[in-house]
């Protein structure tokens, strides 16, 4: 996966190799989840936090944007 995307300083599109960007799909789907599941192999409270980055940490709003980035990358793939 390194060297497969470009992300530039400015307000630009990124790009994504084909591999990667299936790659990445699949490891979003996979992200939501493991945050919508009940559980032990559920996300925790503390792993949330961190992918929020200090942000509000709403479990339900990641999982949503995680499908709908995975389904925009599948959508692309040609």
């Amino acid at each position: 996966m390194p060297g497969s995307l470009t992300i530039g300083h400015h307000e630009a599109a990124a790009s994504l190799d084909h591999t990667d960007a299936v790659r990445l799909a699949t490891v979003l789907d996979e992200l939501a989840y493991l945050l919508e599941i009940p559980g032990p192999n559920r996300i925790n409270d503390a792993q949330l936090a961190a992918l929020c980055e200090g942000g509000p940490a709403d479990r339900a709003e990641l999982a949503r944007w995680s499908r709908s980035a995975a389904a925009e990358l599948k959508g692309r793939r040609s």
